[in-house]
Protein backbone atom coordinates (compact mmCIF):
# COMPACT_ATOMS: atom_id res chain seq x y z
CA UNK A 1 0.00 0.00 0.00
CA UNK A 2 2.93 2.32 1.08
CA UNK A 3 4.56 1.55 -2.10
CA UNK A 4 1.52 2.54 -4.11
CA UNK A 5 0.68 5.80 -2.82
CA UNK A 6 4.56 6.45 -3.42
CA UNK A 7 3.91 5.42 -6.99
CA UNK A 8 0.99 7.61 -7.55
CA UNK A 9 2.85 10.20 -5.71
CA UNK A 10 5.67 10.06 -7.85
CA UNK A 11 3.25 9.95 -11.45
CA UNK A 12 1.09 12.76 -10.37
CA UNK A 13 4.18 14.90 -9.50
CA UNK A 14 5.54 13.91 -13.02
CA UNK A 15 2.43 14.87 -15.05
CA UNK A 16 2.24 18.52 -12.78
CA UNK A 17 5.51 19.29 -13.59
CA UNK A 18 5.76 18.27 -17.48
CA UNK A 19 1.98 19.16 -19.09
CA UNK A 20 2.41 23.23 -19.35
CA UNK A 21 0.22 24.80 -21.66
CA UNK A 22 2.74 26.69 -23.07
CA UNK A 23 3.46 26.39 -26.82
CA UNK A 24 7.36 26.23 -27.85
CA UNK A 25 5.97 28.39 -30.74
CA UNK A 26 5.04 31.19 -28.23
CA UNK A 27 9.03 31.64 -26.88
CA UNK A 28 10.44 32.40 -30.54
CA UNK A 29 11.22 35.92 -29.69
CA UNK A 30 10.09 38.46 -33.10
CA UNK A 31 13.78 39.64 -33.31
CA UNK A 32 14.77 36.19 -33.71
CA UNK A 33 13.06 35.39 -36.61
CA UNK A 34 14.38 38.85 -38.04
CA UNK A 35 17.21 37.14 -38.33
CA UNK A 36 17.36 33.76 -39.37
CA UNK A 37 14.93 35.36 -42.13
CA UNK A 38 18.22 38.00 -42.75
CA UNK A 39 20.74 34.80 -43.04
CA UNK A 40 18.71 32.85 -44.95
CA UNK A 41 18.40 35.49 -47.45
CA UNK A 42 22.14 36.25 -47.89
CA UNK A 43 23.01 32.17 -47.74
CA UNK A 44 25.92 31.48 -50.36
CA UNK A 45 23.98 29.14 -52.14
CA UNK A 46 23.48 25.05 -52.30
CA UNK A 47 25.92 22.93 -54.34
CA UNK A 48 24.28 19.82 -56.52
CA UNK A 49 25.81 16.90 -57.60
CA UNK A 50 25.37 15.99 -61.26
CA UNK A 51 26.83 13.06 -62.11
CA UNK A 52 27.94 11.86 -65.63
CA UNK A 53 26.47 8.28 -64.93
CA UNK A 54 24.90 7.38 -61.46
CA UNK A 55 24.82 3.38 -62.12
CA UNK A 56 27.68 1.35 -64.03
CA UNK A 57 27.47 -2.15 -65.16
CA UNK A 58 30.82 -4.18 -65.13
CA UNK A 59 28.91 -6.82 -66.68
CA UNK A 60 29.70 -10.48 -66.86
CA UNK A 61 32.99 -10.65 -64.25
CA UNK A 62 34.72 -13.49 -62.87
CA UNK A 63 34.31 -14.11 -58.90
CA UNK A 64 37.52 -13.32 -57.34
CA UNK A 65 37.95 -10.52 -59.59
CA UNK A 66 38.48 -6.89 -58.31
CA UNK A 67 37.01 -4.30 -60.79
CA UNK A 68 37.04 -0.33 -60.67
CA UNK A 69 35.09 2.25 -62.13
CA UNK A 70 35.80 5.93 -61.72
CA UNK A 71 32.01 8.08 -61.51
CA UNK A 72 32.71 11.76 -62.70
CA UNK A 73 30.63 14.30 -61.34
CA UNK A 74 30.20 18.36 -61.89
CA UNK A 75 28.89 20.88 -58.94
CA UNK A 76 26.16 22.09 -60.52
CA UNK A 77 25.13 24.45 -57.88
CA UNK A 78 26.20 27.99 -56.99
CA UNK A 79 28.26 26.70 -53.65
CA UNK A 80 31.17 24.65 -53.14
CA UNK A 81 30.75 20.99 -52.88
CA UNK A 82 31.94 19.20 -50.12
CA UNK A 83 31.97 15.65 -49.95
CA UNK A 84 32.24 14.09 -46.03
CA UNK A 85 31.79 10.91 -46.61
CA UNK A 86 31.59 7.59 -48.80
CA UNK A 87 30.32 4.19 -47.49
CA UNK A 88 29.66 1.22 -49.55
CA UNK A 89 26.63 -1.37 -48.78
CA UNK A 90 29.00 -3.98 -47.75
CA UNK A 91 32.75 -4.43 -47.39
CA UNK A 92 33.32 -5.17 -50.94
CA UNK A 93 32.35 -2.14 -52.19
CA UNK A 94 35.25 0.93 -51.27
CA UNK A 95 35.01 4.16 -52.54
CA UNK A 96 37.63 6.81 -52.66
CA UNK A 97 36.51 10.56 -52.74
CA UNK A 98 38.29 13.81 -53.31
CA UNK A 99 38.63 15.27 -49.28
CA UNK A 100 38.84 19.04 -50.93
CA UNK A 101 35.97 21.12 -51.90
CA UNK A 102 34.85 20.91 -55.70
CA UNK A 103 33.59 24.59 -56.45
CA UNK A 104 30.65 25.84 -58.57
CA UNK A 105 31.17 24.61 -62.22
CA UNK A 106 34.11 22.19 -61.46
CA UNK A 107 34.31 18.35 -61.59
CA UNK A 108 35.23 15.43 -59.60
CA UNK A 109 35.70 12.02 -59.50
CA UNK A 110 35.06 9.48 -56.87
CA UNK A 111 36.86 5.74 -57.45
CA UNK A 112 34.34 2.40 -56.73
CA UNK A 113 36.49 -0.59 -55.93
CA UNK A 114 34.55 -4.17 -56.04
CA UNK A 115 35.83 -7.40 -55.05
CA UNK A 116 33.83 -10.09 -56.32
CA UNK A 117 35.73 -12.66 -53.98
CA UNK A 118 32.91 -14.71 -52.45
CA UNK A 119 30.36 -12.56 -54.28
CA UNK A 120 28.85 -15.17 -57.13
CA UNK A 121 25.77 -14.56 -59.39
CA UNK A 122 23.90 -11.06 -60.11
CA UNK A 123 25.27 -8.05 -57.76
CA UNK A 124 24.11 -4.99 -57.16
CA UNK A 125 25.72 -2.45 -54.74
CA UNK A 126 25.27 1.02 -53.66
CA UNK A 127 27.36 3.92 -52.63
CA UNK A 128 25.98 6.23 -50.12
CA UNK A 129 27.86 9.99 -50.38
CA UNK A 130 26.97 12.27 -47.55
CA UNK A 131 27.41 15.99 -48.52
CA UNK A 132 26.31 19.13 -48.12
CA UNK A 133 23.63 19.52 -51.04
CA UNK A 134 20.06 20.18 -50.47
CA UNK A 135 19.80 16.35 -49.79
CA UNK A 136 22.66 15.67 -47.46
CA UNK A 137 22.77 12.59 -49.70
CA UNK A 138 23.58 11.20 -52.96
CA UNK A 139 23.93 7.81 -53.66
CA UNK A 140 25.80 5.99 -56.96
CA UNK A 141 25.22 2.20 -57.93
CA UNK A 142 27.37 -1.15 -59.44
CA UNK A 143 26.21 -4.26 -60.63
CA UNK A 144 27.76 -6.97 -62.33
CA UNK A 145 27.19 -10.61 -63.10
CA UNK A 146 29.83 -12.81 -61.09
CA UNK A 147 30.46 -16.09 -62.52
CA UNK A 148 30.90 -18.57 -59.82
CA UNK A 149 34.20 -20.20 -59.23
CA UNK A 150 34.19 -23.99 -59.32
CA UNK A 151 35.08 -23.63 -55.42
CA UNK A 152 31.66 -21.92 -54.93
CA UNK A 153 30.17 -24.71 -57.37
CA UNK A 154 31.54 -27.10 -55.30
CA UNK A 155 30.11 -25.66 -51.86
CA UNK A 156 26.91 -25.53 -53.18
Amino acid sequence: MKKGFLMLAAVAAIAFTSCKEEKAADKVKEENVAEVAERDANAEGTPKMSFEEEMHDFGTINEGDVVEHTFKFTNTGDAPLVITNAKGSCGCTVPSWPKEPIAAGETGEMLVKFNSRNKPNNQMKTVRITTNTESGQEMIKIKAFVTPSGDTAAKS
